[in-house]
């Protein structure tokens, strides 16, 4: 559904995704249909023009009303309510100074933040070496590998750049996600064989340190 411009997804399992940063939801697929508020032969809750309301609950509130619901120990409280489109549209003009603003804060953040990539991206240091000629070993230096797909996002350090165990070394953008891939050692950057908007494969190195 859209909300101010912008676009929520509901999954239909527990996993995280931009979604979280408006609310956590509870299952809306339901396979085995062991909670009677899903109908026979139709396994997903949500239908068209379902409007969906957030309230604050703990962590733990949260986990047991999951597994209550799958189980069919708990229910939603659903309303069956008409779909007024001349009070939606009364709610727009009523609403339309604040819905006016909030849409200018948001062009102007996003301005922003197009800006900051474009000068990320700038400063990325870029490997002269074709990745694909490139060897794919280093005598006496450790690979640092990439763990799952996706795409290189950003690259923190520099050949001769010192770096301690843990340190964020390069950044991998994966479903949404930033995925920080870290020192496994103190020690030197060596080579790096990586460039930001590349994609990678678990086991592709990345740098290498000595």
């Amino acid at each position: 559904m859209g909300i101010g411009g912008m676009y929520m997804c509901i999954y239909g399992m527990d996993s995280p995704g931009g979604y979280q940063l408006v609310g956590r939801t509870l299952p809306i697929w339901n396979k085995f249909l062991k909670n009677p508020q899903f109908a026979a032969g139709e396994p997903w809750l949500l239908r068209f023009f379902d409007q969906v309301r957030f309230y604050p609950v703990t962590e733990q509130a949260l986990t047991q009303l999951r597994d209550d619901f799958r189980e069919g120990r708990a229910t939603l409280r659903i309303e069956e309510t008409p779909f007024d489109f001349a009070a939606h549209q009364q709610f727009l003009t009523d609403n339309a100074d604040s819905i006016a603003a909030f849409r200018q804060r948001q062009a102007a953040a996003f301005e922003q933040e197009v800006a900051l990539w474009a000068q990320e991206e700038q400063n990325v240091p870029l490997n002269s070496e074709p990745l694909h000629d490139a060897p794919q070993t280093e005598e006496d230096a450790q690979a640092v590998c990439a763990d799952m797909n996706g795409n290189i996002w950003k690259v923190l350090v520099q050949p001769g750049d010192t770096v301690s165990a843990g340190q964020t070394l390069v950044i991998v953008e994966a479903m949404k996600m930033e995925l920080a891939i870290a020192a496994p050692q103190a020690g030197t950057v060596k080579r790096i064989a990586c460039q930001a908007g590349r994609p990678v494969s678990p086991g592709d190195a990345l740098l290498w340190l000595a």
